[in-house]
């Protein structure tokens, strides 16, 4: 999509997302915005379009993007990478960096998540300053699994990731394996597969603002008091209405950090 300027992208991020888009990438002309091919309604985009028309210059096309072979894609284009000067991500191709504390081999398949992209590293970046020592953790939107292995290096005793793409949990479990991560489940389903789980010690939620939005009362319901939730998935203009509904479940802002204007927060429940 083109659009003019960056006040006018930022709105249409917003007005997107009220009709179902759930991911966005910035680029040169504008941004990409991505949803689902079921929820595609090309109604309600051009109604968004026509609305503001009249400001800035705005051009927009859309496609279907099929599935690709991200092994064959990753060794293609895939740099190793290393995040706040601590964890090292890499495929099984790539050699261990040294000296390094956090080693995390990830083959992305079709899933996303492999540090790359800004709100992956900064939910492991917030993870390094949290304690997962012995705790119960909660990775929705596990995509490859990234963060359930950075929790388990980081001392978690036990992690349930969780993801609504097949291929994903999959892709997720090769991964754990590949890490030699015994204490990591990963579990098909969204929300509704937490029914009847124990608490977690510490929850970790990179998905997107509509679906943080939607079901952040039942990751609470799960959290005791004084326990983290680091959440990501949305930009900082976003940052207001996940505070706001945070406070309905006694989730209390706690810091955030911030890249190309992605954001990775955490909170605290409270009594």
């Amino acid at each position: 999509m083109r659009t003019g300027p960056r006040e006018l992208a930022d709105i249409l991020v917003a007005e997107l997302a009220e009709v179902g888009y759930d991911t966005f990438e910035d680029n040169d002309e504008g941004f990409c915005a991505y949803i689902g091919e079921g929820d595609f309604n090309p109604d309600a985009v051009a109604e968004v379009m026509a609305r503001y028309s009249g400001i800035g210059t705005l051009d927009y096309s859309h496609r279907i993007i099929t599935r690709q072979n991200w092994n064959a894609e990753w060794e293609k284009n895939f740099q190793p990478l290393v995040i706040a000067d601590k964890v090292s991500v890499r495929a099984p191709f790539h050699p261990k960096p040294e000296p390094i504390e956090y080693d995390i081999v990830i083959m992305p398949r079709m899933s996303f998540g492999t540090g790359h992209h800004e709100t992956t590293a900064l939910m492991i970046e917030n993870q390094l300053g949290v304690d997962h020592a012995g705790k119960r953790v909660l990775d929705m939107g596990c995509g490859t699994g990234i963060l359930a292995i950075m929790a388990a290096q980081l001392g978690a005793r036990e992690v349930l990731a969780v993801d609504v793409e097949p291929w994903t949990v999959e892709n997720a479990a090769d991964n754990a394996a590949e890490n030699h991560c015994t204490n990591i489940e990963c579990r098909l389903g969204g929300v509704e597969v937490l029914e009847g789980e124990a608490p977690f010690d510490l929850i970790l939620a990179n998905i997107n603002r509509n679906v943080l939005l939607e079901d952040m009362y039942a990751y609470a319901a799960l959290l005791p008091t004084g326990c983290p939730i680091l959440f990501s998935g949305f930009y900082q203009e976003d940052l207001a209405l996940i505070e706001e509904e945070a406070k309905k479940h006694q989730l209390v802002f706690q810091s955030h950090l911030t890249k190309n204007n992605w954001v990775s927060a955490v909170f605290t429940k409270v009594a």
